[in-house]
């Protein structure tokens, strides 16, 4: 968040309060987290918790930066990821830019091979929900070894909306596009599913997610995570479900609390503005959601 920076000593009480409420994973995102200058010392601490951690990053940092991160113990980075070339950068905004993502990769696969995991986060917008998109971003992470995610834009996330930023959204227009890269993607997971992450029936609800947005009645389960801003904020999820804020409580103190479960119910009930959050898991736990999507979407090779 710009202005705001969670200290070195907030963290490691968070990590350890965490720890010892039964959490195993921890994320470092932002922002962009490798700008932190406090991060290897961060993944170092969760390191010794015996915490599994890993950084979401816009990659450009990550060659520069992967030695110390890696000797404190990190083994996965996911990447945000806008499309290839030309498309990549008139996304961000940054001429050039794109080249410093392939240079950073090939320097963290020079430096480490496969022992070090990289996942590709292809975020589905309007400009990147076409086929030819895909299969860039395919192209991508086949060359260097990553696994392939897909993350969903939702009109409840602000960073998604207002002003030009409603352009990335999809609307009933687009449902035609949505299910033709869906069933280009159950192809390629069926051509390598170790590489592709999500199962068969989140990727046929990929369309309806896409279109339908906060209409998607689906539980959330969201009671499973604890996010925390750089500004100290405690919520359930980045969006929604405020709890409190580590810059003047302890987390061990906002954990299992009257508001914790509060939040958990109305998570998953959708008293909240119902974001993508979670959307694989959700569609896996949810019996309807099983037996809908087990249906194959018109035009899906079987």
């Amino acid at each position: 968040m710009p202005g705001d920076r969670l200290s070195l000593s907030t963290v490691m009480h968070v990590l350890s309060d965490a720890k010892a409420g039964g959490m195993e994973t921890v994320r470092f995102y932002g922002g962009e987290p490798l700008l932190h200058p406090d991060l290897p010392g961060m993944i170092r601490y969760a390191s010794e918790l015996g915490l599994r951690s890993y950084v979401t990053t816009n990659g450009t940092h990550l060659g520069p930066k992967i030695g110390p991160l890696y000797e404190a113990g990190l083994r996965l980075a996911t990447i945000g990821f806008y499309g290839v070339g030309d498309a990549y950068e008139a996304y961000t905004q940054r001429p050039g830019h794109f080249r410093r993502l392939e240079q950073s990769v090939e320097t963290v696969r020079r430096l480490y091979g496969d022992r070090f995991q990289l996942q590709l986060n292809f975020v589905l917008l309007r400009p990147t929900c076409t086929v030819e998109a895909l299969r860039a971003a395919w192209a991508f992470a086949e060359r260097y070894g990553m696994f392939f995610h897909v993350d969903l834009a939702s009109g409840s996330i602000p960073f998604f909306t207002g002003g030009a930023e409603d352009q990335l959204l999809l609307t009933s227009d687009h449902r035609d596009a949505a299910a033709e890269v869906a069933c280009e993607m159950l192809r390629l997971k069926r051509g390598a599913p170790a590489r592709f992450v999500h199962s068969e029936a989140f990727i046929r609800s990929i369309p309806d997610w896409l279109i339908n947005g906060p209409a998607m009645r689906v539980p959330c389960n969201a009671y499973e995570l604890l996010w925390i801003g750089a500004d100290g904020t405690v919520q359930l999820c980045d969006t929604a479900l405020p709890l409190g804020n580590v810059n003047r409580q302890r987390l061990r103190d906002i954990l299992f609390s009257r508001e914790h479960h509060r939040a958990a119910r109305d998570g998953f009930q959708l008293n909240c503005p119902n974001c993508t959050c979670l959307v694989e898991s959700r569609i896996q736990k949810d019996a309807a959601s099983q037996r809908r999507y087990a249906v194959p979407l018109a035009g899906e090779e079987r």
